[in-house]
């Protein structure tokens, strides 16, 4: 039994050694060791090449399509061209705009300020034109004229809150004319405040505004008095007071509503 074993490997062997070495063995191939990097230095190029035949591929089918690249980057140059234009246009435009926004202003002020002139002057000329009524009318009543009298009394509410106008005009009489009348001109406000009747005198007796009222005039002077009330403070009536220099008495007296 062990002796049938051992031919068996025997012969095993034998052919094993047959096939290995003999004329039906499999060849042996004997091949050079080569780098890395040459390996890479052979790869490269054709790397390369097949990467330019992809992007040639892809710009030719852009091409058939329609889609031409150099035309359109030429576009886009374009394009941003006209944007820079634009918005130095626009910019031009923003500084011409402010120039004529402040150009509007200077004339809606100027044109506000020539408006007030002429309500000014239109409020002077009605004036003027009461005047010269008035002294149209003096040959017709000169007889009848006194020493001193008031005319063409107004009595207004001002701009301000509790504030108001008088105006007059004082006219001496013929017995007069040709004298220059010195003296002052007071007002005393009646009214009711809080349920309680007041009075008030302008200009206050203390105030330095007396000196700069004085009248000083030969025929003729036209008065203008602003006062203001304390608030709350309703007018029932004015007493226009005429003073003559160094007379206690005033010398013509008139009572006025508001008008």
């Amino acid at each position: 039994m062990a002796c049938t074993w051992f031919l068996c490997y025997h012969e095993q062997m034998i052919s094993r050694f047959k096939r290995r070495f003999s004329i039906s063995a499999p060849r042996l191939a004997v091949r050079p060791h080569v780098p890395w990097y040459v390996r890479w230095a052979i790869l490269l190029p054709f790397l390369l090449v097949f990467s330019f035949l992809i992007w040639w591929a892809y710009d030719a089918g852009m091409t058939l399509a329609g889609f031409h690249r150099g035309q359109a980057e030429q576009e886009i140059a374009q394009l941003r061209e006209q944007v820079a234009r634009l918005e130095t246009g626009n910019a031009e435009l923003v500084n011409q705009i402010a120039v004529l926004e402040r150009q509007v202003q200077i004339q809606l002020a100027a044109a506000d300020e020539v408006e007030q002139q002429v309500a000014g002057l239109q409020e002077e000329n009605g004036r003027l034109r009461e005047d010269l009524s008035f002294f149209q009318s003096l040959p017709l009543t000169a007889g009848r004229d006194a020493e001193l009298s008031i005319h063409n009394v107004k009595l207004e509410p001002g701009s301000l809150p509790d504030e108001y106008h008088c105006r007059l005009l004082l006219v001496q009489g013929v017995q007069r004319r040709g004298r220059i009348f010195q003296g002052d001109l007071k007002m005393v406000v009646n009214g009711e405040q809080a349920g309680q009747k007041v009075v008030l005198q302008f200009p206050p007796p203390d105030s330095a505004e007396v000196a700069a009222q004085r009248l000083n005039f030969k025929y003729y002077q036209r008065v203008e008095r602003i006062f203001r009330l304390p608030e709350g403070m309703q007018i029932d009536s004015v007493q226009i007071r005429v003073f003559e220099k160094g007379m206690q008495e005033p010398k013509v007296t008139q009572t006025v509503l508001l008008s």
